[in-house]
């Protein structure tokens, strides 16, 4: 079926962001029962009329019914989908969390690997056998509109989300509706419901202005399209003042930012960062960089970077350490030069943390080419690297090309992981913790989720009334998969002011190693393992941990740090434990049940 365009019963332009049009004006491909069988249960959503004579009446009334949301994917997604559930309760329709309970399921899509397009496809295999109405949203739709999974049920582009409730209410009417054709980017301000209500993923640009080979996300975002500062300017002010305490600014390639309106990535953020409460009450996370478009700006982003209020932690996917790999996936840069992104940032910003991406087996990747990459990884010890198989995706050129024999590919990356693990264990931390998700209760404390400077994770416990401080805290063990930490008090906004004055005081010069008097001059990038932070630890803390004090020497500065046990399994942390137990009595269980049925067998013999 062809793709709908909006059309408008005399007049273009659509109806405001949010609002629905009347039912004529959407597009539709109303079934019909091709068969002249009788009408059963199993049709009662295959037509309009069939519909109505046959639902309960609370089906054919707009707005009274359940939807369950699935989300795949990014960040970018994860925004789409709250702006698409906003809309949705604007218009009265609830959500559910629990699939079976609700009236149509709304999936949202991933097209980045084969995995995740192979769980919708399960998913809508799930959705139709429980007779549930489907609406599929997402890059997939987008970017493959002619997969057979998507036949028979409703699908809209990524960017008609604030189209969304106009194909809801057509489907739940048994019509399917095709969304995808649609030049303007969604409005800013359309309803919103938060997964986390203290974050806000502000997506700053769609698409891109590369062509890697493998990438099918391409084909479904299309080319770089960006908001206006102004208008993410004044999305930042009204979060703030919603009680939001991150800003995770959110796109397919965020240093490509503004090109195609004549601006650039350290023009947002110096525009967004002036919005910023003082006493850093709200902080603020740069999204995922490809290197080539922030070389040029290195100066000027690690300077925003340096702000009190904008975390030191930058996702920059390098995919493979070799220049022929490289050139192969069309990345349009050398390891040389993201090797200058990490050197550049590591050394202008204190405690700077780098996350990065490594694919494994590219079409034509040499032992030696592999090698390189590891290479790579051993000599920065990035905190996070996120290791992928190749997955050929179809439609992209890296499809056609000669694959890797699959057995080398998992060999490799069982190897990189391997080398990613055995880095040192132990870590420094900045006591500064941005207190958020809650996690799992335990009697009357809650295990909530902070976040270092340098956007470290850490786990502590506490009262609920800390959901969203700031806090001073200590790092207290480090487990084999969380860092686990203690609030010493809780900052008020006073406090905080005043916190942020002394980091700020006097403003850091772009070279750290003639910054002798400024607040940075004490800090220190250690580039150890998962976190490598080094930061003193204030007067406060310092006086609860004499016992621990270490001192060192790095360009002729004394240090502190904090002296944080090895991991091992005398030190693993509760929920570590409790996980660990909880795969042991699962496997007994299993052993179990497998001998009593052997012994059944048995005894029937």
């Amino acid at each position: 079926m062809e793709d709908i365009e909006d059309l408008l019963a005399g007049g273009v332009g659509g109806a405001p962001p949010g609002f629905r049009l009347p039912l004529n004006a959407v597009g539709i491909n109303p079934k019909t029962n091709k068969s002249k069988r009788s009408v059963t249960k199993q049709d009662q959503i295959t037509t309009a009329s069939n519909r109505d004579s046959l639902a309960p009446p609370s089906l054919t009334i707009p707005g009274t019914q359940t939807i369950y949301i699935k989300t795949f994917g990014c960040s970018h997604n994860q925004s789409d989908s709250e702006y698409m559930a906003g809309q949705l309760t604007a218009f009265g329709y609830a959500l559910t969390e629990v699939p079976e309970d609700a009236d149509l399921w709304l999936i949202n899509t991933c097209t980045v690997k084969s995995p995740s397009q192979s769980a919708m496809s399960t998913l809508i295999t799930r959705g139709r056998s429980g007779k549930k109405p489907l609406v599929i949203a997402g890059c997939v739709p987008q970017g493959s509109r002619d997969l057979k999974e998507l036949e028979g049920v409703s699908v809209v582009g990524v960017q008609q989300i604030d189209r969304v409730v106009e194909i809801v209410e057509e489907t739940l009417k048994g019509h399917e509706v095709r969304l995808l054709t649609r030049k303007t980017l969604p409005a800013l301000d359309l309803p919103k419901v938060r997964k986390n209500n203290f974050i806000e993923i502000l997506p700053i640009n769609v698409g891109c202005l590369g062509a890697c080979t493998y990438c099918k996300t391409k084909h479904a975002r299309g080319h770089l399209g960006s908001y206006t500062v102004d208008s993410l300017v004044d999305r930042v002010r009204t979060v703030i003042s919603e009680g939001v305490k991150e800003i995770w600014l959110s796109s397919e390639d965020t240093g490509a930012y503004g090109r195609d309106i004549g601006v650039n990535l350290p023009v947002l953020l110096n525009a967004i960062v002036k919005e910023l409460p003082s006493d850093q009450s709200t902080m603020l996370r740069i999204g995922m960089t490809n290197p080539p478009y922030i070389l040029e700006h290195l100066k000027e982003i690690a300077a925003v970077l340096r702000h009190p209020c904008v975390y030191t932690f930058l996702h920059v996917p390098v995919q493979s350490g070799s220049d022929s790999v490289l050139t192969a996936m069309n990345r349009e840069y050398t390891a040389s030069e993201f090797r200058t992104v990490v050197d550049t940032l590591t050394e202008l910003v204190p405690g700077m943390q780098i996350a990065t991406d490594i694919i494994c087996g590219f079409p034509g990747e040499t032992d030696e080419d592999f090698s390189q990459t590891v290479e790579l990884i051993k000599d920065y010890k990035f905190p996070q690297v996120h290791i992928s198989q190749f997955y050929p995706r179809p439609g992209t050129p890296a499809a056609k090309m000669k694959k890797v024999l699959s057995k080398v590919v998992k060999q490799r990356s069982r190897e990189l992981t391997s080398v990613f693990e055995a880095f040192a264990s132990v870590q420094f931390f900045d006591p500064i913790f941005m207190l958020g998700i809650s996690l799992h209760s335990f009697l009357f404390d809650v295990i909530w989720v902070g976040h270092t400077k340098g956007y470290i994770q850490v786990l502590v416990t506490g009262p609920e009334s800390m959901l969203g401080s700031s806090a001073m805290g200590r790092i207290t063990s480090v487990g084999r998969w969380s860092v686990f930490g203690e609030v010493i008090e809780t900052l008020s906004s006073a406090n905080r002011e005043t916190q942020a004055k002394e980091k700020t005081k006097p403003p850091c010069s772009s070279n750290v190693s003639t910054c002798e008097t400024c607040a940075c001059s004490a800090e220190s990038c250690c580039g150890e393992e998962r976190s490598g932070e080094a930061y003193n630890i204030s007067e406060n803390i310092s006086k609860q941990d004499n016992d621990q004090k270490v001192k060192s020497k790095k360009e002729g500065k004394e240090i502190q740090e904090v002296d944080v046990p090895r991991s091992g399994v005398a030190n693993w942390g509760f929920i570590d434990k409790a996980l660990v137990c909880g795969v042991f009595v699962s496997s007994l269980t299993i052993l179990v049940l497998l001998i009593s049925v052997a012994i059944r067998v048995l005894l029937r013999q």
